[in-house]
């Protein structure tokens, strides 16, 4: 009984670092999860995505997440994925939002790299060139096939976690590692508890996305309680943790392959 109460105060002290941490974090970077209305909240570009006129002979693929408005801002992220071939000059912009519409999947929702509601958004995952072109069919493909097109739920999911981590399996190229405070990335219908992680390059078991265990090269080891995950990353040294998502090395994927690409402007 008394090593059970051990790992109980130890999950506890874990959670409570990580929250403070978050918070700190929040304070910091001067984003208010509580303050203003979304309706005057800041959603100008953040300038990070290359231009895509300048860019116009470049396949570009690229994923970010932000923190969500208002006080779960502290808790969770939102995702998006934005691509666009070569010979375009614009993006496409999709993601799930789940106000507006019954079909939950938006396109050009917002603009590409833009503020999510203030909170400035994070890259996790930047592909260029032609190895960027060749995902685009079957990231549409994945998008089409997204099994919950008319469902949202914040907690545990489907969500917009659950949409982008649908995008990861179909498209392993991807690389992507969503953070573990993407709260939905772990979703799975009770049909379909076992299968892939959500960057497709390993294994998961997962109830509703409130038990589980995934293991994979992106996402190294990482265990689910209640929607909070814990774990380690190997591949990218750093521990996994809700919250604040992850303490450790930079996570982004970035493959540019084309010599074509002009840099983004960006500070």
């Amino acid at each position: 009984m008394k090593y059970v109460r051990r790992w109980q105060a130890a999950i506890a002290a874990v959670i409570a670092l990580s929250f403070g941490l978050s918070f700190t974090k929040t304070a910091l970077s001067g984003e208010r999860p509580t303050a203003g209305s979304w309706m005057t909240a800041p959603r100008h570009s953040a300038g990070i995505a290359p231009d895509p006129q300048q860019n116009a002979q470049t396949a570009i693929v690229q994923v970010y997440v932000a923190s969500t408005f208002g006080w779960r801002g502290m808790f969770a992220v939102h995702p998006w994925i934005i691509y666009k071939r070569a010979n375009e000059s614009h993006y496409t912009r999709f993601e799930v939002v789940g106000w507006g519409g019954s079909n939950v999947v938006r396109r050009d929702y917002a603009i590409p790299d833009g503020l999510w509601f203030g909170a400035q958004p994070q890259l996790i995952v930047d592909h260029r060139g032609p190895a960027a072109g060749a995902m685009i069919d079957r990231i549409e493909a994945a998008i089409a096939s997204y099994p919950f097109p008319h469902i949202y739920r914040s907690y545990p999911g489907p969500n917009s976690n659950t949409f982008i981590a649908h995008i990861g399996r179909e498209v392993p190229e991807l690389g992507l590692d969503l953070p573990a405070n993407a709260i939905g990335k772990d979703y799975r219908a009770i049909t379909n508890p076992i299968g892939l992680s959500p960057s497709g390059s390993g294994v998961q078991a997962s109830l509703f996305g409130l038990l589980g265990l995934s293991v994979g090269l992106e996402e190294g080891l990482e265990f689910n309680l209640l929607g909070l995950d814990f774990g380690i990353d190997l591949n990218r040294p750093a521990l996994r943790l809700p919250f604040i998502g992850r303490i450790g090395f930079d996570d982004t994927t970035r493959r540019i392959d084309d010599s074509n690409v002009t840099p983004s402007t960006a500070p």
